[in-house]
């Protein structure tokens, strides 16, 4: 790597604003905020929204999406016709 050209590469803190769930880990974002980790050393503290213990997918309390109902709702906007080719009617000489 070339001296001076990439952003400064540290170990950070993360914690995740719904749940609490904090792991450390490599980052070159930036911040303000300070926290003493376990091994008793200070890191920089990244403060997420959503992290892999908050978010539904990971958690398994994803909601189920009613996507017949939004079939149904699309066909009986369109008539089911939408991607129906249209019927070319012969030339009449």
């Amino acid at each position: 790597m070339k001296d001076g050209i990439h952003p400064k590469y540290n170990e950070v803190i993360f914690q995740d604003a719904s749940c609490g769930f904090t792991f450390k880990t490599r980052s070159t974002v930036k911040t303000n905020q300070t926290v003493t980790w376990e091994d008793g050393k200070v890191y920089p503290l990244i403060i997420v929204d959503v992290s892999s213990a908050s978010h539904p997918f990971y958690t398994g309390k994803t909601k189920f999406v009613d996507a017949a109902g939004r079939v149904d709702k699309f066909n009986k906007k369109f008539g089911g016709s939408y991607n129906k080719k249209k019927e070319v009617e012969p030339a009449q000489s």
